[in-house]
């Protein structure tokens, strides 16, 4: 069967648009990694009698029905790790599942991937004991493990609250949460800011309770252990990240987190154009409709720019509305030649495919994204903080000074240090460090495009059918 439309990405975005889609009478199929919906930011754990443990996370209530509702309508496929998409007649998405290929085909595919952390190399972070912050909360989401005892949680941006607050009421020591910009950074943007006021103060509330301080202007600038993690320096900041001066806390865990990198590996693959975001972050470009410039591709959520659950939910709905209205649009113009004076928005009937109460209220969200980027800006001091033997790929255990010496060789994009130096060439294929790079040598970070954007064994390339993968 070919499917009218593909999802990969089972968050907050896919699920929407499968359900929008579903719900209008399209084939559709949804894939996910995971072993249930919810991707990155709705992580939570069945109970033993069938219940969902942390239902009071905000929007979770609602996702859950979203996510029944599509499991009754579209065929879920869990576990299924995308790694490949092909334009042919249709689109062949390449997944594998128990590590056996699976080949499925669609006439129109929507890219709900989602972002991943964004951390910052600094001397010891690669110490059993730092992880990144969305690496904290997934453990303790997911599978209800606190990853340690006495927690330092640091960064920049909203995100590091919930982590928190959430370490903090499983039973762990939150010794203190360090935000590496002000800790007032939406007070440029007051009206945008209220409508959080209520989530931000609850998690304010929560850190009181269990005694978490909370420091702005602070960051750690080294992590310390000789086997493990045992302390971290911090250190206070200026404007632009520049240490003042500097303390220790003894901790045996650090969560840290400065932003999130878009996942575009798919779009970029096929061809779909980009454009940089705010912070310069390259991110997968839409219309209004969330159509990318490949036809037949569309994008929804954190590819198209980080903005949170709720605007990624908002675009994979239009989205879904969208590839519902072309699919109806295309069928009622191969029964009916001739032009009937629709305009290319509207579905058959007349109806707008998108309501004009969705796409206002995308453009609020969208402001409110536009803003947080404008209030946590990653600031260039973060570079100071590094020594030439502090590892700025932790794959290729690629040192600074590494990079130094490749520039010192004429390399002077971050794809001249990478042959040159080897960052980027490891495991996670530059996902962790190259935007360090990017910013090392001067760079504004870019999209790659790769021929494989997620790992793959040998054994079930070599299963392939190429009659299928046609």
């Amino acid at each position: 069967m070919t499917y009218d439309l593909i999802v990969v990405g089972g968050g907050p975005a896919g699920v929407a648009g499968a359900l929008a889609a579903a719900q209008a009478g399209l084939r559709v199929a949804l894939l996910d990694l995971g072993a249930r919906l919810g991707g990155q930011y709705f992580r939570h754990f069945p109970d033993a009698d069938g219940g969902v443990r942390g239902a009071g996370q905000a929007g979770l209530p609602r996702f859950l029905r979203q996510a029944a509702a599509v499991s009754e309508r579209a065929d879920v496929l869990l576990g299924h790790q995308v790694w490949s998409v092909t334009k042919g007649e249709t689109f062949a998405v390449h997944a594998t599942h128990d590590d056996e290929p699976v080949i499925l085909h669609a006439h129109h595919l929507l890219v709900a991937t989602g972002a991943h952390d964004r951390p910052l190399p600094f001397p010891g972070w690669d110490l059993p004991g730092v992880l990144t912050a969305g690496g904290a909360q997934a453990l303790l989401k997911g599978q209800h493990v606190i990853a340690g005892r006495r927690i330092v949680v640091g960064g920049t941006g909203p995100f590091l609250l919930p982590v928190a607050a959430g370490l903090a009421e499983a039973g762990a020591e939150v010794a203190a949460v360090l935000e590496a910009g002000s800790r007032v950074g939406l007070g440029r943007h007051p009206l945008l800011a209220m409508g959080k006021a209520g989530e931000a103060a609850g998690y304010a509330l929560t850190l009181a309770r269990h005694r978490v301080p909370y420091h702005g202007r602070q960051a750690v600038v080294a992590a310390h252990g000789r086997d493990e993690l045992t302390h971290v320096t911090v250190g206070r900041l200026d404007r632009d990240w520049r240490v003042r001066d500097t303390r220790t806390i003894a901790c045996d865990t650090l969560a840290v987190s400065y932003g999130f990198v878009p996942q575009t590996d798919l779009a970029v693959q096929l061809g779909c154009a980009t454009r940089a975001d705010l912070d310069g972050t390259p991110v997968v470009a839409v219309d209004a409709r969330q159509r990318t410039s490949v036809p037949g591709v569309w994008a929804a959520g954190e590819p198209t720019g980080v903005g949170g659950a709720p605007l990624a939910e908002l675009e994979g709905r239009i989205a879904g509305l969208a590839i519902a209205a072309a699919v109806s649009a295309a069928s009622h113009h191969a029964a009916v030649p001739h032009h009937d004076g629709r305009h290319e928005g509207a579905a058959p009937g007349g109806r707008p495919a998108v309501p004009d109460v969705l796409v206002r209220r995308r453009a609020r969200l969208r402001a409110f994204a536009r803003a947080l980027l404008e209030a946590y800006p990653v600031r260039p001091g973060w570079q100071d903080w590094l020594a030439g033997d502090t590892l700025v790929c932790r794959c290729e255990e690629v040192p600074l000074s590494a990079v130094r010496e490749a520039q010192a060789l004429g390399a002077t994009d971050a794809r001249s240090v990478k042959l040159l130096a080897r960052p980027g060439m490891g495991w996670c294929q530059g996902r962790m460090c190259g935007y360090a790079v990017s910013c090392l040598t001067g760079e504004a970070p870019q999209a790659p495009r790769r021929p494989v954007v997620q790992p793959i064994t040998l054994g079930a390339l070599e299963r392939i059918d190429d009659d299928q993968s046609r």
